[in-house]
């Protein structure tokens, strides 16, 4: 059963030992992300060097459930976009958000800005 959803920052925080990994690490076992922020994740790696492959090899050795972001997904964070525009949210934190609540759990992130939403879905912010 899926206990919450980790947005690419808390994922990133995790793989990096950056403050609130330790966090994250407690959330692993019966973590889903989305795969809006699997990719987004994907990519930040990739940015610092090393080979898909091995980039691949590292997110799958979290052992988290990858959602695949659908058509329900896209209307759910569109919806969104009202009550995460002025805090500056992006598609991807939007496709945390949506898949969150679609699963009715919580979404974590390293994003301060998202402790003062009100979108519906219940935030933990590791730092």
């Amino acid at each position: 059963m899926t206990s919450c959803v980790l947005d690419a920052s808390a994922v990133l925080a995790y793989l990096h030992d950056e403050p609130g990994a330790a966090e994250v690490g407690k959330e692993l076992d019966g973590a889903a992300v989305s795969a809006v922020n699997f990719s987004e994740a994907a990519a930040k790696l990739l940015e610092r060097g090393p080979s898909a492959a091995q980039a691949r090899a590292v997110l799958e050795s979290l052992q988290v459930a990858v959602v695949s972001f659908d058509e329900s997904l896209a209307w759910l964070a569109a919806a969104l976009r009202p009550v995460t525009q002025a805090a500056g949210l992006s598609f991807g934190d939007r496709a945390c958000l949506a898949t969150a609540q679609a699963l009715g759990v919580r979404a974590v992130t390293a994003d301060r800005r998202w402790a003062r939403l009100r979108a519906g879905v219940q935030v933990q912010v590791i730092r």
